[in-house]
């Protein structure tokens, strides 16, 4: 009886040991999960509630700091744009605005320049900071991205400061004129002459409004969403046809030549006009009794065969500093002769346009005195050539015809176009 007590006992001593153990546990447990955590400290904790929400859905790029200057919260976009690094904020002017603003209570803002991350070429990035307190420790950073917004304003400004030069000169030009066809009534020769240099205004008028309309239309670049198949044999006839008279008049001969058969995907219309514009400019450049050649094929590309068209003159070149800007709008690589020829300097700025909405590029080669290749790539019509009669029509990448380094090369088979 004396053993089977003691045992008992112990048991029962155990047992007791091992609530008391158990309940310590289950307390301690209960203390470590209301401890505030790292993460915590500097979000849920820190963070009115609601602010953090409120900050994930805005546009700008947010940052909150502590009374020690710690970032608390950070939006990516304010990583992206370099912003915040290792955990602190990493523009100066920025810091000293949230200083004075924990200081103060007052919001600040300004604009800075500040340079772009991972470049060399010092390209500046546009902001807008703006710094309010946010509780009573804490100091709420959001910077806008001006960058484009100011890109497109330079844009716009440069766009009304080159086209209102262009507008007052064929329409100051037809004021002039209309007074001296009146001063000349009594005389019909001198009212015929100033009636034709009246319409020669008229027509360039006409046709910088019009150029200004194409531009509009194409020059966002978005994909088409109505295109079709069109044949590359049909626009290259509308562009000769286009400035046949101009080359008779000059003596130029027009061949074409090259891949028959092609389709590209696009908006008829713009394609023509563009192909049209480099013909015509081809024309205009180039000295009389020369050629213009036009010649079209197909070259293999690791998103799809493209269709390259290729305009080549044997004209006054452009040298290598102007290549670069032959595609802006207004730009002329000879003003003088751009006017003779009633040119607007929006030719080349839509053949740009119209190639990128397209999905394709246009290139220029160009040796001063010897003449320019423009090349227009577009992707092809695929489905039209799987339909289309089989024959010798496909042309390599590698494929050694110069069409874009040499313009004097021969173009193959070519059909001469007086």
């Amino acid at each position: 009886m004396d053993v089977n007590a003691a045992v008992a006992a112990a048991a029962a001593i155990a047992g007791l040991c091992t609530g008391v153990i158990a309940m310590l546990a289950f307390r301690w447990s209960e203390r470590d999960q209301a401890r505030p955590t790292r993460t915590s400290l500097h979000t849920d904790a820190v963070l009115p509630p609601g602010v953090d929400t409120v900050l994930s859905v805005l546009r700008s790029s947010a940052v909150v700091l502590d009374e020690s200057d710690s970032v608390v919260k950070a939006s990516s976009a304010a990583y992206a744009l370099g912003l915040v690094r290792g955990g602190k904020l990493a523009v100066e002017p920025m810091l000293h605005m949230a200083r004075d603003t924990r200081r103060d209570g007052e919001i600040r803002q300004v604009e800075l320049d500040l340079p772009r991350r991972g470049t060399g070429r010092g390209e500046a990035l546009a902001v807008s900071a703006r710094v309010a307190p946010l509780g009573s420790r804490l100091v709420l950073l959001l910077v806008e991205d001006l960058t484009e917004a100011r890109r497109i304003e330079a844009v716009r400004r440069g766009f009304v400061a080159n086209v209102s030069p262009e507008l007052k000169t064929p329409t100051g030009a037809l004021s002039l004129l209309s007074e001296a066809v009146m001063d000349a009534s009594d005389d019909p020769e001198a009212v015929t002459r100033f009636a034709g240099r009246m319409q020669i205004e008229a027509t360039r008028l006409t046709n910088l409004v019009q150029e200004l309309i194409d531009l509009s239309r194409v020059q966002n670049d978005n994909p088409l969403e109505d295109a079709e198949p069109v044949r590359v044999d049909e626009l290259v006839a509308e562009a000769i046809d286009r400035s046949r008279h101009s080359a008779s008049t000059k003596q130029i001969t027009m061949a074409a030549g090259g891949t028959a058969d092609l389709h590209v995907w696009g908006n008829r219309g713009q394609l023509a006009a563009a192909l049209g514009n480099l013909v015509e400019n081809a024309v205009n450049y180039s000295p009389a009794r020369t050629r213009v050649g036009i010649s079209a094929r197909r070259v293999a590309a690791p998103g799809g065969d493209l269709i390259e068209i290729a305009v080549t003159d044997q004209g006054i070149g452009i040298s290598e500093k102007e290549r670069e800007r032959v595609f802006e709008r207004f730009y002329r690589v000879d003003p003088a002769r751009s006017r003779a020829t009633g040119g607007t300097g929006l030719g080349l700025a839509i053949v740009k346009h119209v190639a990128a909405s397209h999905g394709g590029e246009v290139t220029v080669w160009s040796s001063e005195g010897q003449g320019s290749t423009f090349t227009l790539r577009l992707p092809e019509a695929g489905a039209v050539r799987d339909r289309s009669s089989t024959g010798p029509d496909r042309v390599d990448e590698d494929d050694d015809r110069p069409y874009d380094t040499d313009p004097n090369a021969e173009i193959p088979a070519p059909e001469v176009l007086p």
